[in-house]
């Protein structure tokens, strides 16, 4: 049965964080910087929920405190935060400073696949090397979920936010290749196109 966690601290924002993602946050607003003291104070993850135009989504992940990495006499903190575990909201609770709710972690209903996850690593292999001109190597690869490649890229909101609704692994692989092949197609006809216009009036012999 799923685990539920009870009022769970929430921090609705205009980002989809996912599983091992490493995301930097700037803590201003008095009810968020009570409630991430009281996260350092008890060790405590708090959830992150994107706030998008459309309204708050009810599928977030769960966020620990990496590293504190500046703070104000004010109150104020640059704060680091990793990805842990996708979630549901099922409650909104309106009695603390901060928002909160009652949540239920999501686990994935398969295992994933072999195949499709070496699919979506070439992809991605390709797009690195495209964009940076050097290939992963092997062993880092093999070591790569889909939520470990997706939280390297500067990937879209609402793909980010599919891929952690998503509760199969190889459905977020199947995606990511996807993703990764119209970002492919996209970077090489720019890149065409840049060559094109750069020989636009030169002389030819």
């Amino acid at each position: 049965m799923p685990a539920t966690l009870e009022r769970f601290p929430l921090f609705p924002l205009g980002l989809v964080l996912l599983p091992q993602e490493l995301v930097p946050l700037h803590i201003f607003e008095e009810r968020y910087k009570v409630m991430i003291g009281e996260c350092l104070d008890e060790e405590r993850e708090f959830g992150i929920l994107w706030l998008s135009d459309d309204g708050l989504k009810h599928v977030g992940c769960s966020a620990r405190i990496s590293r504190v990495l500046e703070r104000f006499d004010d109150g104020r903190m640059n704060i680091l935060i990793e990805g842990a575990e996708p979630f549901r909201l099922l409650r909104r609770i309106e009695d603390l400073p901060y928002p909160a709710g009652d949540v239920e972690l999501l686990g994935d209903l398969d295992a994933g696949d072999a195949s499709a996850a070496d699919r979506a690593r070439e992809r991605y292999a390709d797009l690195v090397e495209e964009v940076t001109e050097k290939r992963p190597a092997e062993d880092e690869l093999s070591r790569l979920d889909a939520y470990g490649m997706a939280a390297t890229l500067d990937v879209a909101l609402e793909a980010k936010q599919q891929l952690l609704e998503l509760r199969s692994e190889r459905g977020r692989l199947e995606r990511l290749d996807s993703l990764f092949a119209e970002a492919l197609e996209r970077i090489r006809l720019a890149e065409r196109a840049a060559e094109r216009a750069s020989r636009n009036g030169s002389l030819r012999n």
